[in-house]
Formats: C-alpha cells, structure tokens, sequence
C-alpha cells in the first residue's frame, strides 16, 4: 500500500535577519518547514539567508520575502507577493520589532515608529494574509510579545504620544497591542509568548545580560509545532502558561483596538 507523504508546513517569520527570528527561522527550516524569512530590504535577507545554509538548513527550505515595516504599502505587496506563492501558510510568527527611538520618530503613514512596525503592521500582514491562513484547518499565528506589556496601557485619545512621549512607554504600548490583538477571534489560533530576556538588540530595554536568542527561539518555535496543544488567545511567559495583563483580557479592549488599528489603516492607505 502506498502512502502520501503530508506537504511540508509553511511558515513565515517576520524580523528573520537576526536574533529570536533567524534563530526560530533556522529551528523552523531544520525541523522540516518550508521557511518565508521576513527582511526588511535585500541585502540583509540575503545574508541572513546566507548564514542559515551555512547553519546547515537546506536552501531549498528557504524564501526571502522583503518589506520595510516602517512602510505600510511594502507590508501591503509583500502580503500580496506571500499569497501568491504560498496559498497555505500554516504559521505566522509576528516577531519583527524594534526599539522605540528616544525622540518621537513619525512614519510616512502618520503613526508613532514602534506602534507601526511592532504592531500595526503585524496586524496588517495577518489580515492581509487571512486567506493562506484559513487554508489548511489548525494554522497559527504566534506573536512574539513581551512581559512589559504589563507595564504598559494603550493611549487611546493620543496613540502617537504627541502629548508625552517616553520610549519605553511607546515600546511597551507596542507590546500590549500586540498581546491584544491575539485575542481577536479569527479561523486560525492566535497566541503571544513573552520569549524571555534575551541577547538581542532589544536587551537593553531590559537587562545588562539575557539568555541566548536560540533559548527564546527554542520557546517560540514550540508554539509553532501543532504537537504543541495552545490554547486560543492565550499568553505564555516563556513555556508557561500565564495570565495576560488584565486589560488585555477584555473583550472591549479587543474591540476597542480593532477598531483604532482600522482607523489607524484607513488614514495611511
């Protein structure tokens, strides 16, 4: 009797050029997915392409997709470019971050740089990607937060902080409309993970020393596997499961933040 082999899983990680990302990428391709490695330009993605078949991953497991985040219509087409060439994608991982810069930076769409590019944008490749991720039942979307979003709260009247601006309360804002937003009810399972402190180029926001980024990459890539039972929604610190801020647990807030990222959109496109 013969048997078909299942097709490979598809996954897409943004932010893939260094750090949690490439280390997950490298996890991901290793374990036998086919890979879409997020850049944010080419030269970059190539390298870190580069470095993970030097890692030791096959080449063929491997695909560059390139947008800038900072930029809504590059998340727009490389959405666009992700669906035509990969009708199923069985995980998203939003991990693609940065950290907010100490003077109040503006895109070219009219949003505060972090709240861009750690969340807005997350949010606009997931819907944009609503059709490869309803293909195929048990596909995932895995956002890659942080334990600060405790910390943080959204500035609903003022999101771009023109009024006070403080960095680490932009980036945290960043954190906990991403650990949010998972909560949105969605055909695909959505969750957010806090990865642990790590030595990446968000350390400083956090400590003087962090665990290797392949520990946090461990940590998210286990979320990634469908042998890993999840709960929808939910929040983990590290492997744990753990109660999200208690803003992020209400349902209003969900549809509260829906609605400001529509808006948010809707004026930049």
């Amino acid at each position: 009797m013969s048997s078909v082999s299942p097709a490979p899983r598809t996954v897409l990680v943004t932010g893939a050029t260094s750090g949690i990302g490439w280390e997950t990428a490298r996890l991901l391709a290793v374990r036998g997915c086919t890979v879409i490695v997020h850049a944010p330009d080419v030269m970059p993605g190539r390298d870190a392409l580069d470095r993970l078949v030097a890692a030791g991953v096959d080449a063929s497991r491997l695909c560059l997709a390139v947008a800038d985040f900072s930029r809504l219509d590059e998340v727009r087409s490389m959405a666009a470019r992700v669906a035509d060439g990969h009708p199923t994608l069985d995980v998203l991982v939003n991990n693609a971050a940065l950290v907010a810069p100490e003077h109040r930076t503006m895109t070219a769409d009219g949003n505060e740089l972090s709240l861009q590019v750690n969340f807005l944008a997350a949010y606009l490749l997931t819907h944009e990607l609503s059709g490869p991720l309803s293909a195929r039942p048990g596909s995932r979307v895995v956002n890659v937060s942080s334990a600060m979003h405790r910390t943080a709260s959204i500035s609903w009247d003022d999101p771009h902080r023109a009024k006070r601006y403080s960095r680490l309360a932009a980036y945290a804002q960043s954190r906990l409309a991403l650990t949010i937003s998972a909560r949105e009810k969605a055909p695909w399972t959505s969750v957010s993970v806090h990865p642990g402190i790590c030595d990446t180029a968000l350390l400083p926001l956090y400590a003087h020393e962090g665990d290797p980024a392949a520990d946090g990459a461990q940590r998210v890539a286990r979320l990634c596997d469908p042998a890993t039972e999840v709960v929808p929604g939910a929040y983990y610190d590290r492997t744990a499961l753990s109660p999200a801020a208690p803003v992020a647990m209400e349902e209003r807030t969900v549809r509260r933040l829906r609605k400001l990222a529509d808006q948010l959109l809707a004026k930049a496109a």
